[in-house]
């Protein structure tokens, strides 16, 4: 079995950088990380020019990519085009993200993932559904016409994804779903994320309190921190309990706001990094259509004709390079929010986001600058 040995640049583990160390794979599996002057005889080095090898990116909101959306064609064919597009960009795992839709549209899309999972397509870690079960106040791009209740059929179609995905993640507001609802699909293994709401700071700790672990695209269409009502933002920062979602293109969020975030944010949640990324994403596209409205992309923004922002035109080595070049994030921080951080909220990780000696990995290559490379 050949041994292939990388080095001349650091290696992140998924929690701590090596500097002059290489990063040994044995037939696509993870060997180790010794220093170079214990390189085994006789592998096949690599010597590459300075950055940082990193594991696999870990994107828990993927809307599209490929120039296709899940939400056109909930299929196995849209999840094959989707998954390439992303595994171009560092991606080792994602889940895929139905935008608010009608329950027929979501229930194909359990069973386009169920079936791309079983037929082996490679990244796909489960379905993250974000809505319909949203505030109107706070849709955003999403289409306020589908967006409705929770109902006991809508319930028992995300208990049973629970048991036929691997992961399921599940975007709602406090306004569309009660706190039974939560606790039960947290209790059958839904990541229950609030967002898209204009619920008050009471209302999202109660909600956090009935099973609730993640926010959907901090500081994005929720209600925002003031000095007497501090709204989901603030209970998302001051609640250990949460974690966080991050669009860091500097657009959505300022990189002054990020940083305010880190610094505010209550742990063990942490913040993480997810691309939002529509269909435009590994291709050249510069438009297409969501729900039968149509989305531009200028100067690296996705907006409706009205300029609402729909989605980001973002990949997650841009977004660490927003991190560690405008928010002064430490790198090995920077890259555990696109790896170990997500990878650590999901039921199943299916051994993402780290170096783990034994397990297939598909490493990726920054460069000095932080741009994506192919590994030789």
């Amino acid at each position: 079995m050949s041994l292939t040995a990388f080095r001349g640049t650091q290696i992140f583990d998924g929690e701590t950088l090596h500097d002059g160390c290489a990063l040994l794979l044995r037939d696509g599996c993870c060997e180790g990380i010794v220093t170079t002057a214990d390189l085994p005889d006789g592998c096949d080095t690599h010597h590459l020019d300075g950055g940082v090898i990193s594991p696999g990116f870990v994107d828990l909101q993927v809307n599209g990519g490929g120039g296709v959306m899940l939400n056109d064609d909930p299929s196995v064919e849209t999840l094959e085009v989707m998954a390439k597009a992303h595994r171009s960009l560092g991606v080792a795992g994602f889940l895929p993200t139905l935008i608010t839709d009608t329950r027929v549209r979501s229930q194909a899309a359990i069973g386009a993932v169920a079936e791309a999972i079983n037929e082996g397509v490679e990244g796909i870690m489960g379905l993250h559904l974000e809505g319909p079960h949203l505030s109107v106040a706070r849709k955003g791009a999403h289409d306020g016409d589908l967006i409705r209740p929770m109902d006991d059929a809508d319930l028992a179609m995300l208990l049973d994804a629970a048991k036929r995905l691997p992961n399921v993640k599940m975007t709602v507001a406090p306004e569309s779903v009660t706190e039974a609802q939560v606790a039960a699909m947290a209790e059958a293994g839904v990541i229950v994320s609030l967002g898209h709401t204009d619920a008050d700071f009471d209302t999202c700790q109660r909600w956090i309190d009935a099973g609730a672990t993640c926010v959907t695209h901090l500081y994005n269409a929720m209600s925002q921190l003031g000095n007497r009502e501090p709204g989901c933002l603030g209970a998302t920062l001051s609640n250990g309990a949460v974690s966080a979602g991050l669009i860091a293109d500097g657009i959505h969020v300022h990189p002054a706001a990020i940083k305010t975030a880190l610094s505010a944010k209550q742990g063990p949640g942490q913040i993480f990094l997810v691309s939002d990324a529509m269909a435009v994403a590994g291709s050249d596209a510069t438009e297409f259509t969501l729900n039968n409205r149509q989305i531009l992309r200028r100067d690296g923004r996705l907006t409706l004709a009205d300029g609402t922002l729909a989605g980001a035109d973002l990949d997650l080595a841009q977004a660490v390079r927003v991190l560690v070049q405008q928010v002064d994030v430490d790198l090995a921080q920077a890259l555990a929010m696109a790896t170990t951080i997500p990878a650590g909220l999901l039921r199943d990780d299916q051994g993402l986001g780290r170096f783990t000696k034994g397990k297939k990995i598909r490493p990726v290559w920054l460069d000095r600058a932080l741009y994506l490379r192919d590994l030789p």
